[in-house]
């Protein structure tokens, strides 16, 4: 029973020292992919390669770029200039419709002020006053058949 005993002993230390063996090398190989991990995980943009690729675009990867965040304050700047560009020629066509409408009421106002202006004329020539006093018989006013006479005076 002993030499069992002893047997079972040796056995459970082989396996306890293996299975020791097995956990240092598994903090071994945690140890060695964290390492590796460190080493490719770096604050530091990759260089861009000298390729512009469409992938490269799309992806976003030229965003992050050293150069183009350093240059973030030149974009937001031409996209606040775009804007306000975009914002003015708006309000500028806005302004020239206004201006075309506002033109053409001023033209039919010339012509209605030009028709009544023709009409009034029309009304107020000595023919046609003359001819609507006789069809009123309002007055005793006719054309004179002698031209008007000049009547000097001597100073």
């Amino acid at each position: 029973m002993k030499d069992e005993q002893i047997q079972e002993e040796a056995i459970q230390e082989e396996s306890s020292s293996a299975k020791a063996d097995v956990v240092e090398q598994e903090e071994h190989d945690l140890k060695e992919t964290l390492k590796k991990i460190k080493e490719s995980a770096s604050e530091e943009d990759p260089k861009p390669s000298s390729q512009l690729k469409l992938r490269t675009i799309l992806g976003g990867d030229l965003l992050t770029s050293e150069l183009v965040r350093s240059q973030i304050w030149l974009f937001v700047l031409i996209v606040a200039f775009s804007i306000v560009y975009v914002a003015f020629r708006y309000q500028c066509q806005q302004d020239m419709l206004t201006i075309d409408k506002m033109e053409q009421q001023l033209k039919d106002a010339k012509f209605r002020a030009l028709s009544s202006s023709s009409r009034l004329t029309e009304k107020c020539r000595e023919s046609h006053v003359l001819e609507i006093l006789k069809q009123n018989k309002d007055s005793l006013l006719h054309q004179a058949d002698q031209p008007p006479y000049i009547i000097e005076v001597p100073e």
